[in-house]
């Protein structure tokens, strides 16, 4: 695991609430941080389905479409296994 250290400049008000809805710890960081690679991952492989309907659409290999299979069904079962 790497460790990085932060530091974020938020209205004193917003700092507040965040602190006390628990928004800035290290586990609700890496929410934060792993929610738009997932969704990036998901948007990523609906792209490729959608290319693969068109007509005259970019050949995709079975081996590249089964790489971004697994990537996102792997990125979506730690982000399960993170948030039981």
């Amino acid at each position: 695991m790497t460790e990085l250290e932060l530091k974020l400049s938020l209205p004193d008000q917003l700092a507040t609430q965040a602190k006390a809805a628990g928004l800035l710890t290290s586990q609700a960081i890496e929410r934060l941080v792993r929610e738009p690679i997932r969704e990036a991952a998901a948007q990523r492989l609906i792209e490729y389905g959608r290319r693969l309907r068109e007509p005259g659409g970019p050949d995709i290999s079975e081996a590249e479409l089964e790489s971004e299979l697994k990537a996102v069904r792997a990125e979506l079962r730690e982000a399960r296994a993170r948030r039981s």
